[in-house]
């Protein structure tokens, strides 16, 4: 049995490194941007500044006299602004993280063919 699953098991592992370059820069950075987009929306979901923008001009706290609506309004954009900031930093990570998933192969066969022996 043993002499019968050897070249088989030599073929499908030979293309399998063949296939492993057209995997990963279709399939797998398809997927791979999937789940940067996921974490995307994630960042949205627990920033969500497009909820303290739509509430800018609501009262916090209750407080519907006229010092409470400026603290409110002032304390909602101030956070609106920081939550828009924070969200575009986190966009800016999770894009160089897919660039750094579509480069990893090439470095890392400049780091083979750089190596002295």
């Amino acid at each position: 049995m043993f002499i019968l699953v050897l070249p088989r098991l030599l073929a499908e592992t030979f293309l399998d490194f063949l296939y492993f370059p057209l995997w990963w820069y279709t399939r797998g950075a398809f997927r791979s941007w999937l789940w940067c987009f996921e974490k995307m929306s994630t960042g949205n979901d627990y920033l969500a500044p497009g909820l303290w923008l739509r509430n800018i001009f609501v009262p916090m706290y209750g407080q519907y006299d006229w010092e409470g609506r400026i603290i409110s309004f002032f304390m909602r954009l101030l956070q609106t602004i920081v939550r828009f900031l924070a969200l575009f930093i986190w966009i800016i990570i999770c894009f160089c993280l897919f660039l750094f998933w579509l480069a990893l192969p090439i470095f890392t066969i400049y780091g083979f063919l750089s190596i002295k022996a």
